[in-house]
């Protein structure tokens, strides 16, 4: 089986922590300057005019890499990652979807992940600019950000990398 060179890898720090995602083209340079190791071949062959080499699925960086405690950044699509796609007002799981600040910006609300939510674009507009009890309505859940874990950050890619699992979980 070929290789597409944009398909993801998993890239963990020397002590196994899961550091990032990287394409094979990406991982394989690391691999050939000798920056990282390969532990599970699970894309296939990369196929060159003169030779075959395994393309990686779970690379491992030679030395340590100190970084920051990782967060979630605010942006659309994490709000509606966290709420699972869900209207926050009427519950219904919808591709047309908005978002909502709960305390309005005009009434001093944060664009924050304690002041967004998602909502349907039919709740959007009934709730309007107005608080949510003065529209008559209510938070099916009080939103919050969510937790930087490994399984938040890399679950989205384990649907269609199960291999992976095993140097997510533990962290």
């Amino acid at each position: 089986m070929q290789s597409n060179l944009r398909d993801p890898v998993l890239v963990l720090n020397a002590n196994y922590e899961p550091l990032n995602v990287c394409t094979i083209r990406r991982a394989v340079g690391l691999i050939f300057s000798d920056k990282a190791s390969m532990l599970l071949n699970g894309r296939g062959e990369i196929h060159t005019a003169r030779t075959i080499y395994p393309a990686p699925s779970v690379i491992r960086l030679e030395r340590m890499i100190k970084r920051p405690r990782p967060s979630v950044k605010l942006n659309k699509q994490e709000v509606f990652r966290r709420d699972n796609y869900t209207c926050q007002y009427c519950g219904r799981n919808d591709l047309d979807l908005t978002l909502d600040h709960v305390i309005p910006r005009r009434l001093g609300g944060t664009h924050s992940w304690d002041n967004l939510v998602t909502a349907c674009r039919l709740c959007n507009h009934r709730k309007g600019g107005r608080m949510a009890d003065s529209a008559g309505m209510r938070l099916l859940n009080h939103p919050s950000a969510p937790t930087a874990s490994a399984q938040y950050i890399f679950g989205r890619y384990l649907s269609h990398n199960q291999d992976w699992g095993s140097y997510i979980q533990g962290w």
